[in-house]
């Protein structure tokens, strides 16, 4: 494909402002009326000797003391305030506001609390999203199913009186045991 050299200088100007190969494509049918393939328009930056600017600096893979950390989503909120899915949501004046509560990566730093709150983690999990499984039983016998889904979140399937909320002291404890069950099976 020959372009004139407006089009050239065009195409260029488009490159060194920062345009992908998809929009450099756009711009040359709204702009000049010129189709191509998206493979026509990389062989044309590359014989015209314009590089394309990176969006992402690229990390040196061999070199992993020059990799940042990589940043997990937290959960938006504590279990505890999560409601089961099949239960209806109860009036939300007797939840704990979220800055009462604390961030879910301060609650591993936590003592072991007074509450008696026993987490276990299932040896397979079979529910579809779901990282990790298992049981709680509440310091006060009311037990029930959770899940961490793909993005962190925790969440009960069931619990075992219905409309039940653990008590604050009940939330923060499921939390750290969870976390320290989670972190020994090396989530």
């Amino acid at each position: 494909m020959k372009l004139t050299p407006e089009q050239t200088a065009a195409v260029a100007g488009w490159v060194a402002a920062g345009d992908n190969l998809s929009a450099v494509q756009k711009k040359l049918l709204e702009h000049f009326k010129i189709t191509l393939t998206y493979r026509d328009v990389r062989f044309l930056v590359d014989d015209l000797d314009l590089s394309l600017k990176d969006q992402a600096p690229k990390v040196d893979a061999s070199d992993v003391t020059k990799a940042q950390p990589v940043k997990t989503p937290a959960p938006a909120r504590p279990a505890a305030a999560a409601p089961a899915p099949d239960l209806p949501p109860e009036n939300s004046d007797d939840l704990p506001a979220d800055d009462e509560a604390l961030p879910p990566e301060d609650l591993a730093d936590l003592p072991p609390s007074d509450s008696t709150v026993a987490v276990s983690v299932d040896t397979v999990t079979l529910i579809p999203g779901a990282l990790a499984s298992g049981t709680v039983t509440f310091s006060d016998g009311v037990t029930g199913k959770w899940i961490v889904d793909q993005y962190g979140r925790p969440a009960f399937t069931e619990v075992s009186q219905p409309g039940y909320r653990p008590t604050p002291a009940d939330g923060q404890a499921f939390m750290q045991e969870l976390s320290r069950a989670l972190q020994q099976r090396g989530f």
